[in-house]
């Protein structure tokens, strides 16, 4: 799965300009799922991102996680993250999760999100959405969790 997270002092989704989903300062996720992903990487890479330390602590480090701070987190599914741009000038999504099984990856790191942190907020998975933000830093972290590999998948000479 892919997230790209911005720090932020607030951010909202709008869908035909109703919002679905706000927050005060925390974090922008959005969010993407690719062929071969499981809920399992929905899980690592939810407990990544709520252990990041991309806030700053008193002295001005960013040595603070979204979990120290209880800030919000506004999930936003996002599959053009999936995008290959090597070759020509249109991108290529075909790394990204075909739809069913891209809402249903998206449906469960929601669930896992909303039990694990007090403030979740959400876009519409496939809707059209608007998303505004004040970006805080700014501050933008890539975040990539590839699916973990079976042991009969390592090469013997790597195990």
């Amino acid at each position: 799965m892919i997230a790209l997270l911005q720090r932020v002092r607030e951010a909202r989704v709008e869908i035909a300009g109703d919002t679905v989903g706000a927050i005060g300062p925390g974090l922008l996720a959005l969010v993407c799922a690719e062929r071969g992903d499981t809920a399992a990487e929905g899980d690592r890479l939810l407990a990544k991102l709520l252990r990041l330390r991309i806030f700053q602590d008193d002295a001005g480090k960013m040595n603070r996680s979204l979990q120290d701070t209880a800030g919000g987190l506004l999930i936003v599914s996002q599959f053009t993250l999936a995008a290959d741009t090597r070759s020509g000038n249109r991108p290529s999504f075909t790394a990204a999760a075909a739809p069913d099984e891209g809402r249903r990856l998206y449906d469960a790191f929601v669930a896992t999100a909303r039990a694990a942190h007090p403030v979740v907020a959400t876009g519409r998975f496939g809707a059209d959405m608007q998303v505004h933000l004040v970006n805080d830093g700014p501050v933008t972290v890539p975040l990539r969790i590839a699916p973990a590999l079976a042991v009969a998948d390592v090469p013997p000479k790597h195990r």
